[in-house]
């Protein structure tokens, strides 16, 4: 649901992409109102908040409904539940200060569909929306990690266009094979690199990725400064013991 997302934030930002699509009219919510749309019989609706925004979920009746999956999210703002799935009391809660940047990169993603598929009706006065509908500092706030986290996704993707995951595979009679090829990782490519260890800053272990082993490196034109080794001169990378330097695969006992 977020592909895509960190295109959009290079242009507006992650505030400007949250509220993306969102015009609500200007109805503020107060929490003991929003409970009386819960979609039963006599309720006036059927809404639910995300991060303070009210959407009218009325079409999506059979999910947010009374014996729906979701309903225990009608009626109410429990953004900390979309991300971490506790369906619980203690779960169902508007509070995302200490949320992974995968549980808020989901909340994005949520926000995202609700704007496309629900419509706004309004703001929940409360920790994201002031009295007079402003935004609140825990709002920015949550704003500016969600920020972070798309960026990071993005930092992310990029790292593995540049180094892809290794295949592998284990057995007791062989020990694990690394190998690469021009589909490993999930990353389509013109080549097929060599196994190397990457490690990453501030941690000791390693992971095995894919490593172009000719022309300039990663991010480089071509150019007669650069050695035609890719990106195996790279200060992260570590080659494997007792494998060829430029093997394809490689093979460690037990």
């Amino acid at each position: 649901m977020w592909r895509g997302a960190a295109a959009a934030l290079l242009c507006l930002g992650a505030a400007c992409l949250l509220r993306r699509g969102f015009e609500p009219r200007h109805r503020l919510l107060r929490a003991a109102e929003l409970r009386r749309y819960r979609g039963a019989p006599g309720d006036p609706g059927l809404y639910l908040a995300l991060l303070g925004r009210v959407f009218d979920v009325q079409r999506g009746r059979r999910h947010y409904g009374p014996g729906g999956a979701y309903s225990a999210l009608a009626g109410r703002d429990a953004t900390r539940a979309f991300a971490t799935g506790d369906f619980t009391t203690a779960g169902l809660v508007d509070d995302v200060s200490a949320l992974s940047p995968q549980e808020l990169l989901s909340i994005q993603g949520w926000l995202s569909f609700y704007n496309d598929n629900y419509e706004p009706v309004g703001k929940l006065v409360g920790r994201f929306y002031d009295e007079n509908g402003a935004p609140t500092e825990a709002l920015r706030e949550a704003e500016a990690a969600i920020e972070e986290a798309l960026k990071f996704q993005a930092e992310s993707e990029q790292r593995k266009q540049q180094f892809p995951p290794c295949n592998s595979e284990w057995s007791s009679a062989k020990g694990t094979r690394f190998w690469c090829s021009t589909q490993s990782g999930g990353v389509s490519r013109a080549w097929a690199g060599v196994p190397r260890k990457l490690y990453h800053p501030g941690s000791k272990g390693s992971h095995c990725v894919c490593v172009r082993s000719t022309g300039p490196p990663w991010g480089h034109p071509p150019s007669s400064q650069h050695s035609d080794r890719g990106d195996l001169d790279n200060p992260h990378l570590e080659e494997y013991e007792g494998c060829p330097a430029l093997a394809e695969q490689c093979v460690l006992p037990g």
